[in-house]
């Protein structure tokens, strides 16, 4: 079903895709470069399973077109997609840098799952997310998992 609502994205553009589910509270996620079509191989190899799931095509705005940089980002509790652009991105990834937080992509987005990740530290997950969100400057519209 994600599969099938990312290939009428693809008209839009797109350099990279992925997929993210919740199974047992754990996030797992298939990313890869290319189109939907190359997700939908990686899929077939893996063993992602659950029954909640998010997706994004991607178009790059931050970063290299790469399977790093594709979205989901994700943390062992949050997988976020997000389209637009974070403008406070660089300020926000050296606060949680400081905060011990270790980034693996190039991207804006990653920069909101490192965010909800270190508020879940002390809040509930709609608490976070709003704590979150006054700290983003920008527009964008997000999808999280």
């Amino acid at each position: 079903m994600i599969v099938n609502s990312l290939r009428k994205l693809e008209y839009r553009g797109y350099d990279s895709s992925g997929i993210a589910t919740l199974h047992n509270g754990n996030i797992n996620e298939v990313k890869c470069e290319g189109r939907v079509d190359v997700l939908e191989k990686n899929l077939n190899k893996s063993n992602l399973v659950g029954n909640v799931g998010i997706g994004h095509v991607r178009w790059a705005t931050h970063g290299i077109p790469s399977t790093l940089n594709a979205h989901p980002h994700s943390s062992e509790n949050v997988s976020v997609v997000h389209n637009g652009i974070i403008e406070n991105s660089t300020l926000l990834k050296k606060f949680l840098i400081k905060k011990g937080h270790v980034f693996k992509s190039q991207t804006d987005t990653e920069v909101i799952t490192h965010l909800v990740t270190e508020y879940l530290k002390k809040n509930d997950l709609k608490n976070s997310i709003i704590k979150m969100l006054k700290r983003l400057h920008g527009s964008f519209a997000l999808g999280i998992i």
